[in-house]
């Protein structure tokens, strides 16, 4: 037993002993990095980098080509109003041209009779009783009654 304890002790027994725990955490440590290493090559981190490189490099473009077709979208609309306003005129100057609308038009608007008819305006009671709670407009400027007037002329056009 005493040469086991000796031996033990040793210098070289040491030295082995010490070799072998090295030897065993730099396999230990080789075998976790190729672990990793299996999980992201070369050819892995390269192919990411071209990915997001594309991405990157396209994000401007289709954000202009979505952009840009929801502006088209956007004319094409209004597109479709204007050709619904220029119908809407057109029938409206064929309607004038029609001599009895133009003077129906007239009669309404002017309150023109023809010679040997009675003209007579019937008085809606609601609106003088409007008229009555429109004299309060001497409170106000003059120019808030005459811009009253004016989208009151604008209304009754349409």
């Amino acid at each position: 037993m005493a040469v086991k304890d000796r031996d033990r002790f040793s210098t070289a027994t040491r030295i082995r002993i010490l070799g072998e725990q090295t030897a065993a955490r730099v396999y230990r440590s080789q075998t976790r990095r190729q672990a990793r290493r299996s999980r992201l090559t070369g050819r892995a981190a390269l192919l990411a980098l071209v990915l997001c490189s594309l991405i990157v490099a396209l994000a401007y473009p289709i954000r202009q080509y979505v952009s840009q077709r929801a502006e088209i979208s956007d004319l094409e609309r209004q597109k479709q109003q204007a050709q619904q306003r220029v119908e809407q005129l057109r029938d409206l100057k064929a309607r004038w041209q029609d001599d009895a609308y133009a003077e129906q038009r007239i009669r309404e608007r002017l309150h023109y009779v023809m010679p040997g008819e009675t003209g007579f305006v019937v008085v809606d009671p609601g609106a003088a009783q409007q008229s009555r709670a429109r004299q309060g407009a001497a409170d106000r400027p003059w120019y808030s009654n005459v811009w009253d007037g004016v989208d009151k002329s604008d209304a009754y056009d349409q």
